[in-house]
């Protein structure tokens, strides 16, 4: 089979399930060497387990993208272990906090945005310091629908992922002269553990939800996973600066 990103090396963020163990999975099956971080060891020395199994090379970092030490010891050991960082895909997020916004609490504001916004902008931090030196770079982020649109009853989620997507094109035009891209994959309903683990509530507003989608289904975290491969693929070598809905039509409507 074809290996795209052969000789070279990827980091993935939140790659213990989900979407970020799906293109961990992607990114090895085609070729790229890669590293996952994430906060559950167990969870992410198994995903580990399956890439070299399938003969490819992988690393885990324990990390919290919310604290600053992480994450620079995660891009450093990503370095030291492969010898560069070409592509990154900054998918680790929370979701909760979900209610009006009057009887929101501010912890609920202070871990969503600590991690779902300040560590992708920490992520990006410590990765573009890197690929400057390196020339070359692609990263992508993982925002969500709700960083397009209004997202009522769950209005922290949607300023955490309106702030990626704000992060995303600044830092894009930002670095776009100097070989690296950055990008945004804006999933819609996606079958993740953190859908999978939905309360009574929650679950009746993703029936809704799924009635409102026009394909009338969830997205694999597997096709996920592809927009964002794309996005870091020499066949996106012009674009940049996008925040790309994968979301069944949702938006559309």
């Amino acid at each position: 089979m074809p290996e795209k990103f052969k000789g070279k090396v990827a980091l993935v963020t939140g790659g213990s399930s989900g979407i970020g163990k799906a293109t961990a999975l992607a990114f090895a099956a085609e070729g790229a060497k890669v590293v996952l971080a994430a906060r559950r060891e167990r969870e992410g020395a198994r995903v580990v387990e399956q890439i070299v199994g399938a003969g490819g090379k992988a690393h885990f970092v324990r990390t919290d993208v919310s604290i600053e030490a992480d994450v620079d010891a995660m891009v450093r050991q990503t370095v030291s272990r492969f010898g560069r960082l070409d592509y990154a895909f900054n998918n680790a997020g929370v979701g909760g906090g979900g209610g009006p916004i009057h009887e929101a609490e501010s912890a609920d504001w202070d871990r969503i945005i600590d991690i779902n916004l300040k560590g992708v902008w920490l992520c990006m931090k410590y990765e573009i310091a890197y690929m400057k030196e390196q020339g070359f770079g692609a990263i992508v982020n993982n925002s969500s629908t709700a960083g397009l649109a209004g997202y009522a009853g769950n209005a922290i989620y949607a300023a955490s992922k309106f702030g990626v997507n704000g992060l995303t094109m600044s830092a894009a035009v930002e670095y776009a002269d100097q070989g690296i891209r950055i990008n945004a994959v804006c999933p819609g309903w996606t079958m993740t553990p953190m859908v999978g683990e939905a309360d009574a509530a929650e679950s009746e507003r993703e029936s809704q939800a799924l009635d409102e989608t026009p394909q009338k289904r969830f997205a694999a975290p597997e096709e996920i996973a592809e927009a964002a491969l794309w996005l870091c693929s020499d066949a996106a070598s012009f674009v940049t600066g996008v925040a790309l809905p994968v979301d069944g039509g949702l938006l559309a409507q």
